[in-house]
Order: structure tokens, then C-alpha cells, then sequence
């Protein structure tokens, strides 16, 4: 079922030294969501790039009449999702990376948005099928379990692909404290604490390259980020 008449959603994608990439990301991107009955802008937040993926951005503009960039001037990915969630004018916010974006996942928010306010695409649903390598899928059934002990979450999965309602947003976004890896997890735990509906749906997760952050130089930053998310929560 087709959101109605009013509703866009606006898709915000973080980049930072992309400029070999983002060009083909982007017409496959858009060839994806071609045929989807919602109205959809795309806005890529660059953030501290040197290697020139802001101007490679500029180059797509005049091809895609849909796309838009916003320049940050620090690398910092969750710094970059949030201003561009405030940045979007969407009925809803939805969030992909530039290597792992999915006009399925938007067909889910579809059919589910009258009973949501969050929608996951959560690699840990029944149904998802994760092709990725057994330790990052260790790495997140770990970051889970971390949640659900530390933070009281009963959500499966927070990293990956979400869309989120403007209300949501305009209510809880301004209280996150979490910038990095964290910015989305956070947000969705304050949501979900807030009483928000919140609905997982499966996914596919396919690795179209490596990944190109070390997950074991990610360890120490994401238990310190969740115990500084744990005592804001609580104070």
C-alpha cells in the first residue's frame, strides 16, 4: 500500500572519501527506486573528504534533479547523519550507506508505515538473509547482546538501514549525545524508551566491497560510546 499523497521520504547518505565510487553507487541507487510510487530525495552528507568526493557530487547534480549535498567540514559519520536528517524535509528520514542501500527496504517502510514509527532493517529478523563473513556477523549478534545488558534495548539490530518518522526525529534528535558509530543507535534506543513503535523487518546483507573500517579499532570507541549513551540515559 502507497504512503499517501503528503508523505516523501528523504534518504540521507553519509560519505567521506568516496570520489572513485559515489558516481556508480548513485545511478544504481536511482535506478533501484525508479519504479517506487513514493516520492524520494537523496542527500549525500559529505563530511571532511579530501580526496575530492564533494565535487564528484557536484558533477552528479545536474543528472539527478533528486539529489542534493551538504558539506560538513570533519569527518565524523554520525555527525553527518544527524545534520542531515535535520537538514531533510521528508514525511520520513531514512538512512543508507553509500555501499548498502535496498529499494526493498523502502517497499517494507511502505507497507508498514501505518503501524510504525521506526522501521529497522535488521539483519538478525527472521527472514534476513546475511551473507557477510561469521565475525562480523559476531561483531553483531556481540553489539546486540551489549545493548540488551547495558542500554535495556529489545530491539535486534540498529545498525544498517532505518526510516524513521519527521516526528521522531524533531522529538528525540536534539538530545542525542552520541556522534561516530553511535548517532543512529542512540537514537533509536531513546526512541524506543520514549514508546515509540518501533518495527524489524528482513533483510539481505551482501558485502559489495571490504569493509573499510577495522572492527577491532572499533571495539574500545563503541563500549565507550554505549557507557557514555547508558549514563545520559540515566541521568
Amino acid at each position: 500500500m502507497p504512503l499517501d499523497s503528503s508523505s516523501t521520504m528523504s534518504v540521507v547518505i553519509p560519505v567521506h572519501n568516496e570520489s572513485a565510487y559515489v558516481a556508480g553507487a548513485i545511478e544504481e541507487l536511482f535506478d533501484e527506486i525508479s519504479d517506487l510510487p513514493t516520492p524520494i530525495t537523496v542527500l549525500l552528507v559529505e563530511n571532511g573528504s579530501t580526496d575530492g568526493t564533494a565535487d564528484a557530487v557536484r558533477d552528479l547534480l545536474p543528472r539527478f534533479p533528486r539529489l542534493s549535498l551538504l558539506e560538513l567540514p570533519t569527518p565524523d559519520y554520525g555527525a553527518a547523519m544527524r545534520a542531515g536528517f535535520l537538514a531533510t524535509d521528508g514525511a520520513w528520514v531514512v538512512n543508507f550507506d553509500i555501499d548498502y542501500f535496498s529499494a526493498d527496504f523502502l517497499r517494507s517502510v511502505v507497507d508498514v508505515a501505518p503501524n510504525a514509527d521506526i522501521v529497522l532493517a535488521s539483519k538478525r529478523a527472521e527472514g534476513s538473509d546475511d551473507r557477510r563473513s561469521p565475525m562480523r556477523r559476531f561483531a553483531t549478534f556481540s553489539f546486540n547482546q551489549i545493548l540488551r545488558f547495558v542500554l535495556a534495548s529489545g530491539v535486534s539490530d540498529t545498525h544498517g538501514m532505518k526510516a524513521i518518522r519527521r516526528a521522531v526525529v524533531d522529538d528525540i534528535a536534539a538530545a542525542v549525545i552520541s556522534t561516530q558509530d553511535l548517532f543512529d543507535t542512540e537514537l533509536v534506543v531513546r526512541a524506543e524508551r520514549a514508546g515509540y513503535r518501533i518495527v524489524e523487518v528482513p533483510t539481505l546483507v551482501e558485502e559489495k566491497r571490504e569493509a573499510r573500517t577495522s572492527l577491532v579499532r572499533r571495539v574500545p570507541r563503541t563500549l565507550s560510546g554505549v557507557w557514555r549513551i547508558r549514563r545520559s540515559l540515566d541521568s
